[in-house]
């Protein structure tokens, strides 16, 4: 047995190294991918529109109130409402239970159909958040975009995985987290616009564009392709063997091709993927999905996209001038995840991550020590120059995670799972990544009001933690065959190895 799974692997190796990289497949991953474009927008928008006088007006007035009293609040709580962060952080909460349904349709429906259904709730949530005046319709609207986020990323990480060749496979996995950072940036240029219009309806204009890469999203699911994985673990055996010929440009597909096939043959004989996942055999890649989700929100990341343009104004910024720099770090965030799509394949994920932690604490450090002497309750000294030290600052550390945590969080899940595990071992990474999201969105300003500049702090502790993590217990996946990741990463670890017993 030992002999024919060496010569299996190795026959394997020599199939994929002919593997093209096909038009079918960069298109069909660029279509997959705008999945990230409507979340970079969701996670970015409503912070802006928060921020947004007309908004508040309408639907927060106690809020409003507050941040037009001088001297009153703080400078780091003026906008510590629980209800206005119920607003952010209740789409993570309903992405949090879509992504188990998600988990049933993407293993039983198809990659592709699950794509349409996130589709369908992105737009039906977009329309309801821009055209109605009743608070409650509104957060039904973020209810139903964030099931779209749940479906959204529990499918698209994957379908990337098992569509693209194993050697570019990183590269075209991170289009996904491309696009989110292109919806990040957009949605703060769009922020930055509708702030400036006349008449109250500006807030309209930055939640109704949100139907763009919803419709783009919807319409690319009838476009691409299934993935084989798909179609074999779900019987469509002679398509997937077309398929798979289709998107690897070759006909020598046979040793991949039973790869999947006898993949999928084990996934079916799981009666309870979830109860799966507890074995012995899955844990290493499970710890470390959830702890890599865990970790990716406590940088700090979504602190500062969610609530960019609060967090500058709380520095002292001017409202335009906190929406500018908030702007400028969307800019640095997308140029940083193009940075990744070419170095993750070439110099592999552990150093990427090992390196971005070292630049994420020392940027964070800057940022408290400058807050923690310039900026107090009432007041705040920080001049022109301090200001744009706080903006570079902001961006070394946006940058760092671009190019590391951002992506490469969502790649190493999507890339580990084998097959009989994978559908739900993606579900439980979008579920601990949302219940995350939705901490973090509900209590950042509470913890900014109560920490203060030690917030920074705070996330630059948990960077420390997460870089020795990665040090000791993240394997290096790149040029790593989907299917392979037991006999040639979890085997071979110095630690998991020891769960890889076969009895």
């Amino acid at each position: 047995m030992a002999k024919q799974g060496s010569l299996a692997i190795a026959s394997t190796a020599e199939d994929r190294v002919e593997a093209k990289i096909t038009p079918i497949v960069i298109f069909s991953c660029v279509l997959a991918a705008t999945g990230g474009l409507m979340f970079g927008y969701e996670v970015a928008i409503s912070g802006g529109v928060t921020a947004m006088p007309d908004f508040l007006k309408k639907f927060y007035p106690d809020v409003y109130a507050s941040t037009q009293k001088l001297n009153i609040n703080s400078n780091y709580c003026k906008y510590n409402n629980q209800s206005l962060q119920l607003f952010t952080s209740l789409l993570y909460l309903a992405a949090l239970v879509a992504t188990f349904f998600a988990s049933y349709t993407t293993k039983r429906l198809g990659r592709k159909k699950t794509m349409l259904i996130a589709g369908v709730f992105f737009i039906v949530g977009t329309v309801l958040n821009a055209s109605f005046n009743h608070l409650s319709v509104v957060i039904l609207g973020r209810v139903l975009l964030g099931c779209g986020v749940g479906f959204g990323n529990q499918v698209v990480p994957l379908f990337l995985s098992e569509i693209a060749p194993t050697r570019i496979r990183g590269g075209l996995n991170i289009l996904f987290q491309l696009n989110a950072t292109i919806g990040i940036l957009l949605a703060t240029l769009v922020n930055y616009g509708a702030a400036k219009i006349k008449g109250g309806w500006g807030w309209r204009l930055s939640l109704g564009l949100a139907g763009v890469p919803a419709l783009m999203l919807t319409l690319g699911s009838l476009i691409v392709v299934d993935t084989p994985n798909s179609l074999i673990q779900r019987g469509k055996l002679d398509e997937g063997r077309s398929v798979l010929k289709k998107i690897r440009g070759t006909e020598n597909i046979e040793t991949e091709f039973a790869e999947i096939v006898e993949a999928s043959r084990v996934a079916e004989e799981i009666k309870h993927p979830f109860r799966n996942l507890l074995k012995r055999k899955n844990r290493p890649p499970l710890v470390i999905a959830i702890a890599m989700q865990i970790f990716q929100q406590f940088t700090g990341i979504n602190a500062i996209f969610f609530y960019a343009p609060i967090l500058f104004a709380s520095m002292g910024f001017g409202s335009n001038a906190s929406l500018y720099a908030a702007v400028i770090t969307g800019a640095v965030n997308v140029l940083a995840t193009i940075v990744s799509l070419f170095l993750v394949d070439k110099v592999g994920r552990r150093m990427l991550l090992l390196e971005a932690g070292i630049q994420m604490l020392l940027s964070q450090i800057v940022v408290a020590i400058v807050l923690a002497v310039k900026v107090k309750d009432h007041s705040n000294n920080l001049s022109f120059g301090l200001a744009i030290l706080v903006v570079v600052m902001v961006c070394i550390f946006v940058s760092a995670f671009a190019w590391s945590w951002g992506p490469i969080g969502w790649l190493i899940p999507s890339e580990t799972f084998p097959l009989e595990a994978r559908s739900a071992g993606q579900s439980v990474t979008v579920c601990v990544n949302m219940l995350f999201c939705f901490v973090i969105g509900q209590v950042f300003l509470l913890m900014l009001c109560s920490l203060k500049y030690a917030i920074f702090l705070f996330f630059a502790a948990w960077v420390l933690i997460m870089s020795l993590f990665v040090l000791l217990l993240i394997p290096e996946t790149k040029n790593v065959p989907i299917e392979e990741m037991t006999e040639r990463v979890w085997k071979k670890h110095w630690f998991w190895k020891r769960f890889m017993d076969d009895h």
